[in-house]
């Protein structure tokens, strides 16, 4: 299975068990050093983002998922998305490169209709790619999501939902639908 094949069923199958719908934010952290088989952060590459992109984008993009991208750590993980998703959220001014960013995140900002960059999200999923680590842009409760895609290329593949917090106590009844 190619790399865009493999985002494509990864991205339907955490679609489908996180529940998403139209207007949901699903966070996409991604090295793709470490999906063409190198150590994370040496060996960017472009050709590969685009795959990955063109494979979740076009299945978020068709159920009106909002992506929102991971820049790496030399842009301190900031989150590059459209604007409609986050509406009035304060924008960063910065323009992901492939060297301070990353290639996926320079991709998403050159094909996002209207690219804003901002300082983090809080997602409804998210994808990890190769160790990113993405924890930081999921609302509260994170919960491992466990698909048949395992990795993406050679990158470790990492998947998660949210659920919200449970309160109350032991007398405190739960909605099931929201786990």
């Amino acid at each position: 299975m190619d790399i865009k094949t493999q985002c494509q069923t990864a991205v339907q199958e955490l679609i489908d068990t996180a529940k998403l719908k139209k207007g949901d934010i699903m966070v996409v952290g991604c090295s793709t050093s470490e999906v063409v088989g190198s150590k994370i952060g040496t060996n960017s590459d472009p050709d590969t983002a685009e795959r990955i992109f063109e494979g979740i984008y076009s299945i978020l993009k068709e159920k009106g998922i909002y992506l929102a991208v991971q820049c790496c750590e030399h842009l301190n993980r900031a989150i590059v998305t459209e604007r409609a998703a986050l509406p009035l959220a304060e924008a960063v001014n910065v323009i992901p490169q492939k060297k301070a960013g990353g290639s996926l995140a320079t991709v998403a900002y050159h094909s996002f209709e209207n690219p804003i960059v901002v300082e983090d999200v809080k997602a409804d999923a998210g994808m990890d790619i190769g160790d990113t680590f993405i924890g930081m842009h999921l609302k509260k409760v994170a919960v491992p999501v466990r698909l048949s895609i395992k990795q993406i290329g050679e990158a470790h593949l990492t998947c998660a939902r949210i659920r919200p917090k449970f309160i109350g106590g032991i007398r405190a009844v739960y909605d099931e639908n929201l786990l």
